[in-house]
């Protein structure tokens, strides 16, 4: 089948204006690929589920018998090793757990108000 001249540009036009709305889509206008639309939802529901059990940990520390001993501890470590402090502690394992979480541990340390210093 011979196509007919006049139809010509208008399929180069056609391609390359689909192609030129893809890298704009994809560049300026928010668009996402599946698999990156996914990773974005997972980190999203880590990041919900983290705040919604920074209240346990911050009570597990608040109602600990050894308390200050514990906060010492976590205040005397140096900043990069306060997060395993927190978890040594216990309070980043939440109830119905084996294992400390650390994203927790590392937002308990906020939500503990520890001196930075």
């Amino acid at each position: 089948m011979k196509t007919p001249e006049w139809l010509k540009p208008g399929i180069y036009g056609a391609v390359v204006g689909a192609v030129l709305t893809m890298v704009a889509g994809f560049s300026w206008g928010g668009w996402v690929t599946g698999g990156n639309a996914e990773e974005m939802a997972s980190d999203l529901a880590n990041d919900t589920v983290i705040a919604a059990l920074l209240p346990v940990c911050v009570d597990m520390a608040r109602t600990d018998k050894d308390r200050v001993a514990k906060l010492a501890t976590i205040q005397e470590a140096s900043t990069y090793k306060r997060r395993d402090a927190v978890m040594a502690a216990g309070w980043a394992t939440v109830p119905g757990s084996d294992a400390p979480n650390r994203d927790l541990a590392q937002a308990c340390i906020a939500g503990l108000q520890l001196d930075e210093s």
